[in-house]
């Protein structure tokens, strides 16, 4: 197991373990952060432990245009009268990713270093957010590393407070991507839940196509 320093590099995502896990330690600098994107590589660690840096293989993606919405849930989109918002409160939003209680989860992932870390990256114009408010109440939201170049969404958590507003930010972000011509959201790792919606695995080593810029 690679163990980083604060040298800016990572090893070849070839050499991930059968887990997706490629190396331990090193920073969460916005520099070292949009490196390992980049490079198909992501953090995910528990409070207390290392930085543990993941290449999965396969990768949950969505592609933009494989959104799938339900006729219920198309009537969600019609008729709902939330507030619809992009980057109006990022450190909000990861708050609230950070501190909701999930089923089956007992912690968070979402430290407060990598709160400070993500906040860093969105302050730079590379993370960004969606909110859903009801009245001035946020409600719901997602947030992620938006690499420009690539044009590829990595998305890292959403939360929601009300039925379906977390969908209602994931139909708001994939219009985005279609406007802006993102190719793919990278979703990390398989849940039913993104299945449902549209998502699909694909090998690390087409993934990682998604990351040429063209």
């Amino acid at each position: 197991m690679v163990i980083l320093n604060n040298d800016l590099w990572f090893p070849e995502v070839s050499t991930a373990n059968e887990d997706g896990i490629i190396a331990i330690g090193g920073d969460l600098s916005p520099q070292r952060l949009i490196l390992a994107y980049s490079s198909g590589i992501f953090p995910w660690f528990n409070e207390g432990e290392p930085v543990i840096w993941w290449s999965p293989d396969p990768r949950m993606v969505l592609f933009p245009e494989n959104f799938y919405k339900s006729k219920t849930f198309r009537k969600t989109l019609r008729t709902h009268n939330y507030r619809i918002s992009i980057n109006e409160a990022f450190e909000q939003v990861i708050r609230q990713c950070a501190i909701i209680k999930r089923d089956g989860q007992g912690g968070t992932w979402i430290t407060s270093e990598m709160e400070s870390a993500y906040l860093a990256l969105h302050n730079s114009d590379d993370a960004m957010s969606i909110e859903i408010w009801e009245d001035k109440t946020l409600v719901g939201g997602l947030y992620g590393v938006y690499l420009k170049k690539q044009k590829v969404f990595c998305g890292e958590s959403m939360f929601h407070k009300k039925t379906d507003v977390s969908k209602i930010a994931l139909s708001h972000l994939v219009d985005f991507c279609l406007k802006e011509n993102i190719k793919v959201v990278d979703c990390q790792v398989y849940t039913s839940h993104l299945e449902s919606l549209g998502a699909e695995e694909i090998s690390r080593l087409e993934f990682l196509k998604n990351l040429e810029v063209n």
